[in-house]
């Protein structure tokens, strides 16, 4: 649960279907995430593509479908989210797998919890540093930066929410995002889904009207300017 005294805590997807070892990570996990626990790959795989999660610990033996193929389809969904896949395989080739799959680090069980946590905070430092330039389509957006690059290289500067915006639906370029994901990741407490729009429009009038797509009925996600 998100602690209401402070800033929203990262959202963490959890994937395990061991009761007696998810019900002990999840606690330890809940101090520093908001973790939402699921017991196959299918299941995983709907809330991997329905929302934004900032990290992504997955058992590499899971019922429906396992571990590598639920990283390997969650590439193919072009969402770029740091995993931190699980084994209790510890031969080379098993983790050879895992990481070919699009892992980006593994643990092998049994393992201590702060070396998880450890692990978890490193992954996303390297992908935060990883993503200071994102493609979209012929333009590159660079967070740290707060621009975005046209073909040419001529620089647009962004406003700190236009940033925020385009940083947001960037990392996970298949998700839609509502109007009120949007507000709750970006804007402040007591904006309206309004604002959402109206920086839309903005981030599309400095830039091209195709960096943010709408989806009628559902929001919006990154585009694929040319």
């Amino acid at each position: 649960m998100t602690r209401m005294d402070g800033p929203a805590l990262p959202a963490l997807l959890y994937v395990e279907d061991d009761a007696e070892i998810a019900a002990l990570t999840v606690e330890v996990l809940a101090d520093s995430y908001t973790v939402d626990h699921a017991t196959d790959g299918e299941v995983a795989l709907r809330m991997a593509l329905d929302h934004r999660y900032d990290v992504m610990v997955i058992d590499r033996r899971l019922p429906g479908m396992d571990g590598v193929a639920l990283v390997k389809a969650v590439r193919t969904a072009h969402i770029t989210t740091p995993v931190l896949m699980l084994t209790a395989l510890g031969t080379v080739d098993d983790r050879v797998t895992g990481l070919d799959g699009g892992a980006n680090d593994y643990l092998v069980k049994p393992f201590d919890y702060d070396e998880l946590l450890a692990r978890l905070r490193a992954l996303r430092r390297a992908f935060r540093a990883d993503g200071a330039r994102r493609r979209l389509g012929e333009w590159s957006f660079s967070p740290q930066a707060q621009a975005v690059y046209d073909p040419s290289g001529f620089r647009v500067a962004l406003t700190a929410t236009e940033s925020a915006l385009l940083e947001l639906l960037s990392t996970s370029p298949e998700h839609v995002f509502s109007r009120e994901e949007i507000v709750r990741a970006v804007f402040h407490e007591g904006d309206t889904t309004g604002s959402v729009d109206t920086y839309v429009h903005y981030v599309r009038r400095k830039t091209t009207p195709d960096m943010i797509e709408t989806v009628r009925a559902r929001g919006y996600r990154a585009g694929m300017p040319s």
